[in-house]
């Protein structure tokens, strides 16, 4: 599910009075920018134009300080109300040395069937970060990115690894040959336009990207590639850098308005799914109460307080039902997660039983040569690996080593996989291909047994091995009955083997993980048929509910 909202928290380590005043007065000045009144504001609701309000809220004693703004905008064009919601943070009990800060900004539709618009950075949260000097953790957090050089590398490596970062760490690169300033005002400030305040920014300069990314063995970026750093990333594992999602130079470059949709989808469904800090989470509600009315008889001061409850009671309902909407997005988002770990905890036992079944095997043919005196031999380093491609392009190249295997797909797709993969993707892919040629093979000669699944599950001694547990003969009944999932899903074959030219390739295999890749090989097995199994595309991950 796709985030709808924007929300920022950063702390500060300016002391709660001056966070405060500095907080307000950007709000004002973004109030008076849209031209409303903020001539005579005060605790509870103020009403500072037509449909449009301003409750305000503050406390301070033993449990800390805060105040908080809430502005709702109900007018035409909006398509229902903009709530904006902005909080002052200290609680001398948890942290002494920072306060906190909290935006949001959602989109609350005027009917329960409509789609709630996207919210993207406001102008306050640029206002805010700029006025505030905003701290994630160690790092800066601020509106534009910051220039790394080799001198700033050590510290860039400490921020990536401290342990209470909470906001991604987005690092752009510049290609060689291109000017560094002329490359971020063309391309990188229009990748990060949705990113100030959810996302720590950075521009390597050329000068530092070697060096940036020998210190980052397993976590490289190229030139022109964007990189998401989440936190809690561990260096040294290799494993790890799956989790952090590469964009390549060709996808930046080719369309940075939408690249900077795509770059803001993981930070800003972080900072949604991600509890808050205890200072900020043990917030009262906010129960803004309508002032008495002065003018007019008592009659029409009940009615017009009462008209003024009915409006809040609605503003409640209507929370609820956007909370109660949240709720079961996580309850979906949970389900496939809960989903998720059961095949991976599958596959992982059926790699662990393979691995030990293999293990024992070296074991028996190692004793077995040194009984014959051939030691040496027994403990030679095992496959040579040279052979192997370690591009997707190279992979490409080399189709024509599978005689029962045809690409029909888009090269060019799965050539971009090259600047946004980690290497063990291209490895997963060929020994994906390895094991799909034996089996293609075995198809058409009629003695595959069963489909590929049921081939990786048993496969005969003399087959390439390759994990069941990575392979899906089917796809879900959501995604085979919507006419745009199935399409994409739709690739080319020969006229032999479908009249149309084409076929609808639901088997596919899982070459990898990540949060906005996870690359899938699609195929059609026509054994039976024209003795070949096509290859219909590599790529990234397809649409489907979870996408």
């Amino acid at each position: 599910m796709e985030p709808r909202s924007y929300r920022m928290v950063v702390s500060t380590s300016q002391d709660y009075v001056a966070a405060s005043a500095n907080a307000e007065r950007q709000l004002f000045d973004w109030l008076t920018g849209k031209r409303y009144d903020t001539s005579a504001l005060d605790e509870g609701r103020n009403e500072i134009a037509t449909g449009v309000t301003l409750d305000h809220d503050e406390t301070s004693g033993q449990q800390g300080a805060y105040k908080r703004w809430r502005l709702r905008e109900t007018r035409p064009g909006n398509g229902g109300t903009w709530q904006s919601t902005l909080v002052v943070r200290a609680d001398h009990r948890e942290d002494e040395r920072r306060t906190w800060v909290q935006l949001d900004i959602e989109h609350r539709p005027a009917s329960p069937d409509q789609f709630p618009t996207r919210a993207n950075t406001p102008k306050i949260a640029k206002l805010l970060l700029e006025s505030l000097a905003a701290q994630d953790g160690l790092a800066d957090v601020t509106a534009t990115p910051y220039f790394i050089e080799p001198a700033d590398i050590p510290e860039v490596i400490e921020e990536l690894c401290d342990a209470d970062r909470r906001l991604p760490i987005v690092v752009a690169t510049v290609p060689q040959g291109q000017d560094t300033a002329r490359w971020t005002k063309e391309v990188v400030d229009k990748a990060f336009a949705h990113l100030p305040g959810l996302a720590i920014l950075y521009v390597l300069t050329p000068e530092a990207l070697p060096l940036f990314n020998r210190a980052l063995e397993y976590h490289p970026v190229y030139g022109g590639g964007i990189r998401t750093y989440l936190p809690g990333i561990d260096l040294a594992w290799k494993p790890d850098a799956e989790r952090h999602p590469v964009m390549g130079r060709p996808t930046v470059e080719a369309n940075p308005r939408k690249a900077a949709a795509v770059l803001a989808s993981l930070p800003q469904r972080l900072a949604l799914r991600q509890p808050l800090p205890t200072p900020l989470d043990t917030l009262p509600v906010q129960r803004t109460r309508p002032r008495p009315t002065l003018q007019g008889t008592e009659l029409e001061k009940l009615r017009a307080d009462n008209e003024t409850l009915n409006v809040m009671l609605g503003e409640a309902e209507q929370t609820e039902a956007i909370r109660a909407d949240e709720i079961s997005g996580l309850r979906t988002e949970l389900k496939h997660t809960e989903q998720r770990e059961d095949e991976l905890r599958g596959e992982n036992e059926e790699l662990e039983a393979e691995l030990r079944g293999l293990r024992r095997q070296v074991r028996a043919l190692q004793v077995s040569l040194e009984k014959m005196g051939q030691y040496e031999l027994a403990h030679a380093p095992g496959e040579d690996t040279s052979s192997r491609p370690t591009t997707f392009a190279e992979l490409l190249s080399r189709f024509s080593e599978f005689e029962n295997l045809h690409f029909t797909g888009n090269g060019r797709c799965t050539r971009d996989l090259d600047v946004q993969s980690v290497p063990n993707w291209v490895e997963t892919a060929w020994d994906a291909l390895l094991a799909l040629q034996d089996y293609a093979r075995a198809s058409a000669e009629g003695a595959a047994g069963g489909d590929f699944r049921s081939w990786c599950s048993r496969p005969p001694k003399e087959a390439y091995p390759f994990s069941a547990g990575k392979v899906k003969m089917k796809e879900s009944e959501t995604v085979g009955n919507r006419g745009a999932w199935r399409k994409e899903r739709t690739f080319p074959v020969p006229v032999t083997v479908e009249p149309s030219g084409e076929v609808y390739m639901e088997a596919h295999i899982r070459v990898g993980s990540s949060n906005t890749i996870s690359p899938r090989l699609h195929f059609y097995d026509d054994g039976p048929g024209t003795g070949r199994v096509y290859v219909g595309y590599i790529g990234p991950h397809l649409t489907n509910t979870k996408t």
